[in-house]
C-alpha cells in the first residue's frame, strides 16, 4: 500500500511538471517597447551632412517555437518619429515595417541566448517641414539581432537589440524590452 502511494504520488508530481516545459514551446504573441535609431550621411550637390535621431519605438510579436532552439518570428515594427537639424533645417523621419525572422535560441535553465536573422519589408516617410520637402522610400532589406529572454511558464520577458540593413540609411536600429505570452 505505501509503494502505491509513493508511486501515485510521483507520478502526479512528474505530471504536473510536463505542462510547465511544454509551455515553452508553441505559438507565442507578445509587445515590447523601446528605443530606435536612425542615422545616415549624404551628400547632395556637394553639400554634406549627417542625421542622427532617436524616438520611442514599439512592436508586436507573433511567433512559432516549435523546439527549444528555434522558431520564426513576424513583428510589426513602428521606429517612431525622429528628427534632427540639418543644415539648419529640422528633418524628421519615421520608419516602420513588417519583419519575417528565424530566431535560434541556446536555452540555459529559465533563460534563453537568442541571435535572430530575416529580412523587413520597411517603409520611410522624411520630410522637411520649413521646406516644403517631403518624400517616401520602401523596400525589403536584411534584419539581424541578439538578446536574452527570462521564460517562467508560459511568460516570457526578453531584452534584445536588432538591426535593420536599410539600404537608404546608415544605421536603422532598435534597443527593445518585451513580453511574450505561449498559447500552445
Amino acid at each position: 500500500m505505501r509503494n502505491a502511494v509513493i508511486a501515485a504520488t510521483s507520478l502526479m508530481l512528474g505530471a504536473a511538471f510536463v505542462p510547465a516545459h511544454a509551455a515553452d514551446n508553441g505559438i507565442y504573441l507578445g509587445a515590447g517597447i523601446g528605443q530606435s535609431g536612425v542615422e545616415f550621411d549624404e551628400a547632395i550637390e556637394g553639400l554634406d551632412f549627417d542625421y542622427d535621431a532617436s524616438s520611442t519605438a514599439y512592436k508586436v510579436i507573433a511567433g512559432w517555437r516549435f523546439i527549444d532552439w528555434l522558431s520564426v518570428e513576424a513583428n510589426y515594427v513602428d521606429l517612431g518619429s525622429g528628427d534632427d537639424r540639418v543644415l539648419g533645417e529640422k528633418v524628421e523621419t519615421d520608419v516602420s515595417g513588417i519583419s519575417l525572422s528565424a530566431l535560434g535560441f541556446l536555452p540555459v535553465g529559465p533563460v534563453d541566448l537568442f541571435a535572430r536573422v530575416g529580412a523587413v519589408n520597411w517603409e520611410a516617410d522624411v520630410s522637411a517641414p520649413s521646406l516644403d520637402v517631403r518624400g517616401s522610400e520602401d523596400g525589403t532589406d536584411f534584419t539581424y539581432g541578439a538578446g536574452v529572454q527570462f521564460r517562467v511558464w508560459s511568460l516570457s520577458v526578453r531584452g534584445e537589440y536588432e538591426i535593420f540593413d536599410i539600404d537608404a540609411a546608415d544605421t536603422v536600429d532598435m534597443y527593445s524590452v518585451s513580453v511574450t505570452w505561449t498559447f500552445l
